[in-house]
């Protein structure tokens, strides 16, 4: 079987500058990790290639500047066998619907695969469509709110799918896509070992000319058909207040705050 898992780098730090004439951050030089919800995606795609049995393989795609080859040697280490990089600046400045189509052109070029996996979501976007938007793409199957894995069948797979009102079974016949939850399996750690191991393992790096469509108005910031109006960094609001007196009157003090801020009513 053939699993591929979407990863992406995403800022460290919710200090990040932003350029106000595109509206997207400027990663250079910013504390960069894995993003978090692709860890439970990269854990149950080894899950699934246990339960799938030899001759399985987990591969990785991720798109970014030259830097974030570094989630994927993380992704080595925590048990991948392979991974590609799109990377080109045709690529930068994409808004979610040219995310998704850059990344189903590195699945056509890398592929075929059984099974994508995605995390729910990235922390810098939090939009979880560019998984399903990727499947549609693709056209194949896909399942989101992916809650648990119940079987791995030689042509489909059963999940239990978390709805707000309620969850169900599903199966997904293969080729398909499916977004995982945040909580599906607990993440390993990343091996020293396999550091060791994989530290010369080579990466397949995919530019614009690698692809099928190589028109750069399909990518990136000129491809893109939504644009960013305005983007801000969180404000950030500390205010101390230290109470005095015996407890009853602190006590006293605390209600009225409660209720001036209206926490009480």
């Amino acid at each position: 079987m053939k699993i591929l898992v979407c990863i992406k780098q995403v800022p460290g730090t919710t200090q990040v500058e932003i350029d106000r004439e595109t509206g997207t951050l400027k990663r250079d030089g910013v504390p960069a990790k894995m993003n978090p919800f692709d860890l439970y995606a990269l854990e149950t795609a080894m899950r699934i290639k246990a339960k799938a049995g030899d001759g399985s393989e987990v591969a990785v795609l991720t798109m970014g500047p030259p830097q974030c080859e570094a989630v994927v040697r993380e992704a080595f280490m925590m048990g991948a066998d392979r991974g590609a990089i799109l990377s080109d600046r045709a690529f930068g400045g994409a808004d979610v619907l040219m995310t998704s189509f850059t990344l189903a052109k590195g699945v056509a070029k890398t592929g075929p695969y059984d099974v994508i996996v995605c995390g729910r979501q990235t922390t810098d976007g939090d939009t979880a469509q560019v998984g399903p938007e990727m499947a549609e793409w693709l056209g194949i199957p896909h399942v989101a709110n992916v809650k648990s894995i119940d079987r791995v069948g030689a042509g489909s797979i059963d999940v239990t799918v978390d709805l707000p009102d309620c969850e169900i079974a599903e199966r997904v016949p293969f080729p398909c896509l499916i977004s995982v939850e945040k909580g599906i399996f607990e993440p390993r750690l990343p091996s020293y070992r396999l550091k060791c191991a994989t530290a010369g393992r080579e990466i397949a790096w995919l530019r614009l000319a690698d692809l099928d469509d190589t028109d750069p108005k399909h990518y990136g910031l000129n491809g893109s058909p939504t644009q960013v109006k305005r983007i801000f960094p969180p404000e950030s609001h500390v205010e101390r207040v230290a109470l005095e007196g015996d407890d009853k009157a602190k006590a006293a003090r605390l209600a009225d705050i409660l209720d001036e801020r209206k926490f009480l009513r």
